[in-house]
């Protein structure tokens, strides 16, 4: 018996959804591909950069920071804020574990493009309270996650009223950021200032950094999933005159 052809809509059919299909592979192998190469974290030299630790939020769900310390983690950079009004739910727990587990501590706040820098710094202020984290306070500036409508002027602008308002006040602040975010918004405006980067070259930044970012899909015993690991600067003298407040430490690592 002879099999009838198949009719045109049924073929503009198959051919539609053989096309979506082919989207979809290629979505998949796009992703694969970014987490396999392109996030796939340097080699730090333990030796040059002993001192390790790890920063978190509430995403990162119950810690157990006992088991991260015993991990190896020294230092741990907590998530208290955002924009104008966002606490995060997990700062006190986690601030307050970190420290019982005799981790020294950063506290950062994420900045929103889309709000007044004042404003931005009376929330972090309001959270962090009395609190005198060893590594200071941090605003975290990147492109990810705020609109991008806004003009950069304007983003300086807020980001500038935010650190003044902290520097007004006493308190010592430091950049986190990628590269983009540096030479966008940091590279003129704040040149030589402290600087935790995001990287994942062996040679994160040229410019001088004090804490790198180098993984965001690290392990470590305590924490359930992925979490970002973080270098210091320097070797273990450094990091012990750093913390007693007499120097400041900034690093840029050799050219390879």
């Amino acid at each position: 018996m002879k099999v009838p052809f198949l009719n045109r809509p049924v073929k503009d059919l198959m051919v539609a959804g053989g096309f979506l299909l082919v989207c979809i592979l290629l979505v998949f192998a796009a992703i694969w591909a970014y987490r396999q190469f392109i996030t796939t974290p340097p080699y730090v030299d333990p030796e040059r950069y002993p001192v390790r630790g790890i920063d978190v939020s509430a995403h990162n769900g119950n810690i157990d920071f006992d088991k991260v310390a015993d991990a190896g983690m020294e230092f741990v950079f907590i998530k208290a804020t955002e924009g104008g009004d966002f606490k995060d739910k997990s700062f006190r727990q986690n601030y307050d574990n970190a420290k019982r587990a005799g981790l020294k501590t950063g506290i950062y706040h994420f900045f929103r493009f889309d709000r007044d820098g004042v404003e931005q710094a009376i929330n972090f202020l309001k959270v962090v309270g009395k609190r005198q984290p060893e590594l200071g306070l941090v605003i975290d500036i990147e492109k990810t996650g705020n609109p991008d409508t806004i003009p950069n002027e304007t983003i300086v602008r807020r980001l500038s009223e935010m650190v003044d308002y902290l520097n007004l006040l006493g308190h010592r602040v430091m950049f986190y950021t990628n590269r983009d975010g540096y030479y966008d918004y940091i590279a003129e405006t704040y040149p030589g200032h402290p600087l935790w980067i995001c990287g994942f070259t062996e040679t994160p930044i040229n410019a001088e950094w004090s804490f790198w970012q180098f993984n965001h899909r690290g392990e470590v015993d305590g924490i359930t999933g992925d979490v970002d690991l973080n270098t210091f600067c320097g070797n273990r003298a450094e990091w012990q005159r750093f913390l007693q407040g007499d120097i400041w430490p900034y690093s840029q690592p050799a050219k390879q």
